[in-house]
């Protein structure tokens, strides 16, 4: 990963009795992937880190707009692949702010939204160093916006639930026929992040407190080039995955919100049959 920052590596060029030099660190969310979207604020402190430590849904536009001297350190992030330890992370933030750099822990999304931005401040906190967070726009609001639907209506929706759909090891997870009750009593909307693997499960759960034509969709790669999109009901959610290819990254959002856009997909397969 290209880190040679050693806790003793510029010891001998301080002065003896001199106090060790103390960088900042700031957690920045880069927003689902479309560098347009970035907060004038995460811009900021991207131009002036010293370090950027870089979560790997992270785009390359983005990562460019560092200053030319920075150390950028890849420490991929992504379900169902091959990650860098949290722990590792974390003491390779400690290390690089004791040492006096401006580290920049930049994430996809918003660090506080399934970034795990709560345990880097938790673990920086313990060690004494305070840290800034930059908040970024979250593909489960960009997904939706860009297919011009909102997550909540007067009509429809009152509230709307992020929630994930991968557990932490060893832990129950979402219990998803609670959720569909409450949501279907509620009028709430549910966007599922990291919910691509486990979509039979979800749907075979949810479909105990929700009705079978609930309108969902799955969006792939918010924001960017290559987004791809298909639109379904709960109960056909899992075909609707396998059928379009779609893969993660992708978010799933269930709720009467969808009511106008599953209507225009179904008038638009109804115009393609007539057509064929």
């Amino acid at each position: 990963m290209g880190l040679t920052l050693t806790s003793s590596s510029r010891s001998d060029d301080r002065n003896p009795g001199m106090p060790p030099p103390h960088g900042r660190c700031t957690l920045v969310g880069a927003g689902p992937g479309d560098p347009e979207l970035l907060t004038i604020k995460a811009l900021k402190a991207i131009q002036s880190a010293t370090v950027l430590l870089v979560d790997d849904l992270v785009s390359d536009e983005i990562v460019a707009m560092a200053q030319s001297g920075a150390r950028v350190i890849h420490v991929g992030k992504r379900g169902g692949c091959k990650s860098t330890p949290q722990s590792f992370i974390e003491r390779l933030m400690i290390m690089a702010v004791r040492e006096g750099e401006h580290v920049v822990r930049l994430k996809g999304g918003d660090p506080f939204i399934f970034g795990r931005g709560g345990e880097e401040v938790e673990h920086l906190a313990q060690a004494g160093i305070r840290v800034e967070v930059v908040n970024g726009i979250t593909s489960g609001l960009a997904g939706l916006t860009s297919l011009g639907v909102p997550l909540t209506h007067r009509d429809h929706a009152q509230g709307v639930v992020f929630v994930t759909g991968h557990a932490k090891p060893g832990s129950p997870g979402t219990d998803w026929q609670a959720l569909a009750a409450t949501a279907h009593a509620a009028r709430l909307t549910l966007v599922i992040y990291m919910g691509v693997s486990g979509a039979g499960r979800i749907q075979n759960e949810l479909l105990s407190g929700l009705p079978a034509c609930t309108p969902i969709v799955v969006v792939q790669s918010a924001s960017l080039p290559t987004q791809r999109h298909a639109v379904g009901t709960l109960a056909t959610l899992e075909q609707t995955i396998a059928a379009n290819g779609l893969c993660s990254p992708s978010i799933i959002v269930v709720g009467d919100v969808l009511q106008g856009l599953a209507a225009a997909a179904s008038s638009a397969h109804l115009a393609l049959e007539k057509a064929a």
